[in-house]
């Protein structure tokens, strides 16, 4: 179901998280799933995989995230800032030393000139602090987006375990 690149990929976060005892959780829009549904592919997945939030709409980033309305109003929900909020309400919501968010424009419609289809924005929070990454997936299709944006978290939050990093501030070395 899943190709052998984010496979691995994931099982390598799973081998990982089990050698540090630490858990992980998802919160995902753009991705609708996709996330979660990689790490738990891997065997060994629910000793570390804490729980996913599949936030597609404005009113569940804010209802089950605690997003504020305000950030969504004036950053929109593709955005660092409701990155950063998803990522901290995910981890206020669960046992999780690591959390995740992903938020993004997968196209083919909804860009425009200033959010244009395949900017995605990333969050992981830890205990300490939370960190974002803004990337951009030009040339790919939604597939394409989807896909690169799931290895983009899966390599990000690997960084991040690597580092071990969930007592401590994060900072832009969890960057893939």
């Amino acid at each position: 179901m899943l190709d052998a690149e984010i496979e691995d990929t994931a099982a390598r976060l799973i081998t990982l998280l089990l050698k540090k005892g630490r858990k992980v959780s998802t919160a995902e829009s753009c991705t609708g799933g996709l996330l979660a549904g990689a790490i738990t592919s891997i065997s060994g997945s629910s000793a570390v995989f804490d729980q996913g939030f599949v936030t597609y709409s404005n009113a569940a980033k804010h209802e089950l995230l605690a997003v504020p309305q305000r950030l969504l109003d004036t950053f929109g929900a593709v955005s660092s800032e409701v990155a950063e909020a998803m990522a901290r309400g995910l981890r206020a919501r669960t046992q999780a030393d690591y959390s995740i968010s992903v938020t993004g424009i997968a196209g083919p419609g909804g860009g425009t000139g200033a959010k244009p289809v395949g900017l995605v924005y990333f969050g992981i929070a830890t205990a300490a602090s939370v960190v974002t990454f803004e990337q951009r997936f030009k040339t790919l299709d939604r597939a394409g987006i989807r896909r690169a944006s799931v290895l983009f978290a899966l390599a990000a939050v690997t960084r991040s375990v690597e580092a071990d990093r969930c007592g401590q501030a994060l900072d832009g070395d969890a960057r893939p």
